[in-house]
């Protein structure tokens, strides 16, 4: 099999609401769609949804490499998942959701060609996954008008909640969350580099009194010897996970070496597909610690790729796979991929990523 030609497209939808974390405002999902066609009549399904201050891309650089990849590929076997990743890292260097849309488009065919879910061809046996949802950070009163939402009418178990801009408003949106909704939701924060060490062990002893059950990237991306310092120092039942300092599968191994959390966060638009992603888990599982599939502002193609992640592999217990679901009228558009319940997903059974595009 080779492939003949790519087809780009763009694929924009603007958020329900204006989403906020600790480094910037979101306003609009931006995402390439691309199409590999193949010469037996497969074609594959990938996205890309660059974030310029964590993916170093933004659309017009990201269209620049996939026209690269585009004609790169032309004539190339796309059951190489491994070749194809060395041919694009010997065009250039990061550029991880690029990388991750032919990625994605390749399992894509592979499934379709051997007729096969990519979950089931990952080695996934149970295709349902639980997965939690996201506030963002407004004032704690919308915050835990949301938490109300999610939980008591959307049906989530899984709260993920943003902090990382003001300590003392973290605190107060946390402690109105955990009374509006109970002690059995479970809730995790994100401070999006938000803290130093010594206001993350001071945000880590509050979160513990609220029953949080895991802070992720408190720090910098780039400083490795403080996320060190701050496991080693941390005293509480609040497991730390590493979000923004994990791209590669060279990051996973220096930080496992270091010490440096308990999870990392795996997403696919960082690492440049589902290949890296599950050598990220693969290290993971050989240090003793877990993982969570996380997600950018990306589509259900991305989100069901990176869902058959969490399915496939046996460090990855966690999801955070939710991005499609804050467009207006709480869906993209896509159909297929899987089906969702509440915070339940459950792939389907069809080739591929069983994507209607």
């Amino acid at each position: 099999m080779k492939i003949t030609k790519v087809e780009i497209e763009r694929f924009s939808v603007p958020l329900a609401e204006p989403f906020r974390v600790a480094f910037g405002l979101l306003t609009d999902s931006d995402n390439w769609v691309i199409r590999v066609h193949t010469d037996e009549g497969i074609c594959g399904l990938g996205s890309a949804a660059p974030l310029a201050f964590v993916t170093g891309e933004t659309m017009d650089t990201c269209y620049l490499v996939l026209q690269m990849f585009a004609e790169a590929f032309v004539g190339f076997d796309p059951m190489d998942i491994a070749g194809a990743h060395r041919l694009m890292d010997s065009l250039i260097y990061g550029n991880g959701s690029a990388k991750c849309a032919f990625d994605i488009a390749l399992y894509d065919i592979i499934g379709k060609k051997k007729e096969l879910p990519v979950w089931k061809l990952l080695g996934a046996v149970d295709p349902v996954v639980h997965n939690d949802i996201t506030i963002g950070i407004d004032t704690p009163e919308r915050m835990e008008v949301k938490a109300r939402r999610f939980v008591f009418e959307k049906g989530f178990d899984i709260l993920k909640v943003k902090t990382g801009i003001r300590l003392e408003d973290d605190i107060e949106a946390l402690t109105r969350i955990r009374r509006a909704v109970g002690d059995k939701v479970r809730i995790r924060t994100d401070a999006n580099q938000g803290y130093t060490v010594e206001t993350a062990l001071e945000a880590l002893r509050a979160f513990e009194k609220l029953g949080v059950d895991a802070s992720e990237q408190c720090l910098p991306w780039w400083d490795f010897e403080g996320a060190a310092e701050l496991k080693r120092r941390n005293a509480t039942s609040v497991r730390l996970m590493l979000d923004e300092s994990i791209h590669s599968p060279h990051d996973a191994r220096r930080a496992a070496k270091l010490g440096c959390a308990d999870y990392f966060n795996i997403k696919l638009m960082k690492c440049g597909g589902l290949y890296p992603g599950a050598q990220i888990a693969d290290i993971a599982q050989e240090a003793g610690l877990g993982c969570m599939v996380g997600c950018m502002e990306e589509n259900k193609i991305s989100i069901t790729a990176g869902v058959s992640l969490v399915a496939a592999k046996a460090a990855i217990v966690e999801a955070d796979c939710d991005s499609f679901m804050f467009y207006k009228g709480d869906d993209d558009g896509i159909t297929g991929g899987f089906m969702r319940e509440g915070g339940i997903f459950t792939l389907l059974d069809r080739p591929g990523l069983g994507i209607d595009l």
